[in-house]
Formats: structure tokens, C-alpha cells, sequence
């Protein structure tokens, strides 16, 4: 099994980023000016021995590789900011394609939608930030060129000899399979056998793409809008106010639960650790009420059993490495130190468990079929 993580690259200071949100500004702002909202809300987050670190200062990337490897994480997929030209927050994936270090696999997600205030990609032009545009063949071609450097790098992660791309709301592309083919043409005139297409399926209408190779589940997301069930949900009084929250437990045992039969494309299912983004919304945020490590073990476990048996996987990608933001991050923390990548070392080794005893019985029934 390989376990990719989601990786925000948002964790060091961009022009845009000072003048949109004030001088200084990085993801650390939002997760330090955190208040709880109701007993038990865990927030502030704080990291592990406080170590609000840079992405641009090269030890951190390292470090990050390092921690990832010891406890059985696969490779990251960092966000790709790609506005017709213009690239937000690509310094820490140039700095790692600059250098063989760190040595972890990785590939790209585009998350395709307009930069906005309130951090929901959404289209209210008085939200927006960023517009999302994406032109026509000539600039699909710059933005290959683009990716081709990052596609030809020898840690990036290939499924078939391919590249993989993940594409987050490929139904906001005006002509998404026009686009597609010719990255694949373009692909192969330089020397490549194609590229690995996967669709998101994440918390918004999703479309029945052609061009895609697989797709990928965006949990808790995914769940929220396509899990058929609304009584996830919680509404609780703070103030004068109502916040959203809803139940650890019961998402997971929807995703658990979901029946694996679907239109026939390959499906990389997905996991999630938690999900808190009241820093970036405050109380218009939404949070998650129950999450502990030994039930995330528990879940991502038998979540990997899924993904093998039901799926013929050996992808699940997790949501995500970092993005403390939003109450989803694996990294190390002061609460539960590093209870949580401890999880997913104990879920993998519980596989490989699992597989030596099947090739075990296997092994013994065949010798007892020949005796």
C-alpha cells in the first residue's frame, strides 16, 4: 500500500499574501489567532514543540520528508496554484526540484478554483482574489511546458509510466477534454507515454469527466455531499450564532460503508485525520466533533483493507500532511504529539500482518492440496 498525503505549500510569506491579507502573513497567522468556540474545542493547534516552520529554509522540506518516511507515508501531493500563468506558493516545490532533497515521491494536485477571502473557492466576485481562468491552446501549452519540468523530475510518482495529475473541479474547465488531449499529445511528443488524469471527487457536483484515468476521493468532503445522509450534522448555539459541526464517527462509517461499485473507473479511495477550519472561518467554520488517534488507526486500518480487496488498489491518499488551517494535518501537535502518524504506522504494519497470514494460509493449502 502507498499513502500519499495532501501538502499545503502555504507556510511562507508571497507578495500576494502581504497584500491581501496584511504584512507577514502565512498559514501560521490564521492557526495562532484560533479561539475555542464551545467547551472541548480543541483550539488553539499547536505544533509539536511549537516549530512554526518556513518552507522556504530547506531543513524544514527535509525534515518534513524524513518524519513522513519514518512512519510508512508513501510520498506527498502538494497543491498546485496555476492561474493562467500565474503561480501562487510554488517556491517550496521549486526548491525540492532544485535538489535531490528531499528524496520523497510526490506528485501535483491543481487546485483549480478562485483564490477568495473566505476560503472557499467560490465565485462571489466581491470574494475573489485570484480569478481562475483558463484560456485557450496556448496557454494550456505554457502550462504544460511548465509541468513537463516538474512531470520529468525521477521522484515524481508515475502510475504506467505516466504521471500523475490530480485536477480538483474539472467541471470548471469550459472544454476540460480538448485541454487534456492535447497534454497527452504533448506528453507523448516528449517522450512520455501519456499522462495519469485523476478526477477529484470532493464536496461539490461532480460530473461525469471524460479523459480521466481514475479518480480520487477527497474525504471528509466527499462524504458531506455525496454521502446521502444528513444527519452528520450538528448545529450548536455559540452566542448568538449557530456553528456547524459534525460527528467523526459517523462520517467514517459512511466512508466505510460506501459501496465500491461505481461507473468502472479506477477509484483511489481516501482517509482523513480530522477537520477544524473555524481558523480560517471562525464560527462560520465547520468542525469536527469526536476525532482521537486510536479511532483514526481504527478507521484508516480497515480503510486499507478496502482499498486492496474491494478497490485492487495500492493508493489511498490522505487528507492531508499539513493543512493545520483546517484541523487536518498529520504533523505533530502539543495535544497528541505524534499520535496520529503513529496511527498510520500501526495501520500499515496491520496490513502487512494481514498479508503474511493470507500468504501463509495460501501456501499451506496449496502444500496440503499436493500431498
Amino acid at each position: 500500500m502507498k499513502v500519499i498525503a495532501f501538502y499545503l505549500p502555504q507556510y511562507h510569506r508571497i507578495p500576494e499574501n502581504d497584500r491581501w491579507w496584511g504584512d507577514g502573513f502565512t498559514e501560521w497567522t490564521n492557526v495562532r489567532r484560533a479561539t475555542p468556540l464551545y467547551p472541548g474545542h480543541n483550539q488553539p493547534q499547536i505544533p509539536y514543540q511549537e516549530r512554526y516552520y518556513d518552507l522556504t529554509q530547506k531543513k524544514n522540506q527535509i525534515w518534513q520528508a524524513e518524519l513522513a518516511k519514518s512512519y510508512g507515508i508513501y510520498g506527498f501531493c502538494y497543491y498546485h496554484y496555476w492561474f493562467k500563468g500565474k503561480l501562487l506558493l510554488e517556491t517550496p516545490l521549486q526548491q525540492v526540484l532544485a535538489s535531490n532533497h528531499p528524496d520523497l515521491p510526490f506528485c501535483l494536485s491543481w487546485a483549480n478554483e478562485p483564490w477568495t477571502r473566505i476560503w472557499d473557492g467560490g465565485e462571489n466576485e466581491k470574494n475573489i482574489l485570484m480569478p481562475q481562468e483558463y484560456g485557450d491552446e496556448e496557454d494550456w501549452r505554457e502550462h504544460f511546458q511548465y509541468l513537463l519540468k516538474i512531470f520529468s523530475d525521477s521522484r515524481y510518482i508515475l502510475i504506467k509510466d505516466k504521471p500523475v495529475f490530480l485536477i480538483y473541479r474539472p467541471e470548471n474547465i469550459p472544454r476540460c477534454r480538448e485541454m487534456l488531449v492535447l497534454w497527452n499529445k504533448l506528453a507523448r511528443e516528449n517522450g512520455l507515454p501519456g499522462i495519469y488524469f485523476v478526477q477529484t471527487l470532493g464536496g461539490f457536483p461532480i460530473e461525469k469527466q471524460a479523459g480521466f484515468d481514475a479518480s480520487v476521493e477527497f474525504e471528509p468532503h466527499y462524504t458531506f455531499a455525496h454521502g446521502g445522509d444528513w444527519r452528520i450534522w450538528n448545529y450548536l448555539q455559540v452566542k448568538d450564532q449557530q456553528h456547524l459541526t459534525f460527528d467523526y464517527d459517523y462520517v467514517w462509517s459512511l466512508i466505510l460503508n460506501r459501496s465500491h461499485r461505481r461507473e468502472g473507473e479506477p477509484i483511489f479511495t481516501g482517509a482523513f485525520v480530522d477537520w477544524d477550519n473555524t481558523p480560517r472561518r471562525q464560527i462560520d467554520g465547520v468542525s469536527c466533533i469526536g476525532a482521537a488517534p486510536h479511532k483514526f488507526e481504527w478507521y484508516l486500518t480497515r480503510q486499507l483493507e478496502r482499498t486492496e480487496r474491494l478497490y485492487q488498489s495500492e493508493f489511498l491518499f490522505i487528507n492531508a500532511w499539513n493543512e493545520w488551517g483546517e484541523g487536518a494535518y498529520l504533523e505533530p501537535d502539543t495535544r497528541h504529539g505524534h499520535a496520529y502518524l503513529q496511527a498510520v504506522r500501526n495501520a500499515l504494519d496491520a496490513r502487512k500482518r494481514a498479508e503474511l497470514t493470507t500468504a501463509g494460509f495460501q501456501e499451506q493449502e496449496s502444500s496440503l492440496k499436493h500431498q
